[in-house]
């Protein structure tokens, strides 16, 4: 197993209850039917959702998104040169607005 691959299923692992609630609305295609993938490799990061046939990358920021700033700017401009669009959400917002976050994705994903 290549290192990529064990470290994906690491971060798998060790995810936020937040991951956890917006991956049990993303897998399996049950989101507009689309296909995402959790702790994606792209780059040299781990996205931690992408719909690859869309370019769209869902990234969760937690409390300390304010102190990586400057990296998660950097991290949005190398996926960017990559082809993919990034959608930043907070993870409160997914623990306290589930229905409005998968509607906020769906839009994207339409390009809406």
């Amino acid at each position: 197993m290549s290192e990529r691959t064990q470290r994906a299923r690491e971060l798998r692992r060790t995810s936020t209850r937040a991951e956890g609630l917006l991956w049990a609305q993303l897998r399996d295609r049950r989101l507009g039917g689309f296909k995402f993938r959790r702790q994606w490799p792209v780059e040299h990061f781990y996205a931690d959702f992408a719909c690859v046939e869309q370019g769209l990358i869902i990234e969760l920021d937690g409390e300390g998104h304010l102190q990586t700033f400057a990296h998660d700017f950097a991290r949005g401009r190398s996926l960017a040169r990559a082809g993919y669009r990034t959608l930043r959400i907070p993870n409160d917002e997914v623990l306290t607005n589930l229905d409005g976050v998968l509607q906020t994705i769906l839009n994207a994903l339409k390009n809406e």
